[in-house]
């Protein structure tokens, strides 16, 4: 994944922001929404593209792209650094590969271990029991 290639191949829309700030929200177009054509990046291999929309499906749309937005801030230059932020951070992440879980059994000290004690718990169960008159 190239980073920079990938800020290049974002578009960016302004729209206006919801929520209090009274008449500066109805003036200004503060939110941010990032787009990113994830099926048609030149900034992903193959592979990537793959993982990418496997991952993300739910959050890809039918014509391929990937939508963040932001309107945290009431500066438009400030939402946009953030849009920009998660978008690499969520491509990031979803790009990872988990490892494989490596397959383990338990140590023979540590089966008997177990076993010892196990006696033990039974053998104090059966003391606590009232003796049989025979």
């Amino acid at each position: 994944m190239d980073k920079n290639l990938l800020i290049t191949e974002l578009t960016f829309r302004a729209v206006r922001s919801s929520g209090p700030g009274g008449q500066h929200v109805n003036k200004t177009s503060s939110k941010v929404e990032a787009h990113f054509n994830v099926k048609e990046s030149k900034a992903l291999t193959t592979s990537e593209i793959a993982r990418l929309s496997d991952k993300l499906n739910n959050r890809i749309s039918g014509d391929g792209f990937l939508v963040l937005s932001c309107s945290e801030s009431r500066s438009q230059h400030r939402n946009k650094a953030i849009v920009i932020q998660r978008m690499l951070l969520l491509i990031s992440e979803n790009l990872k590969v988990q490892k494989r879980r490596k397959k383990t059994k338990p140590s023979r000290g540590a089966i008997e271990k177990r076993l010892h004690s196990k006696k033990n718990h039974a053998l104090k169960k059966v003391n606590r029991r009232r003796p049989s008159i025979d």
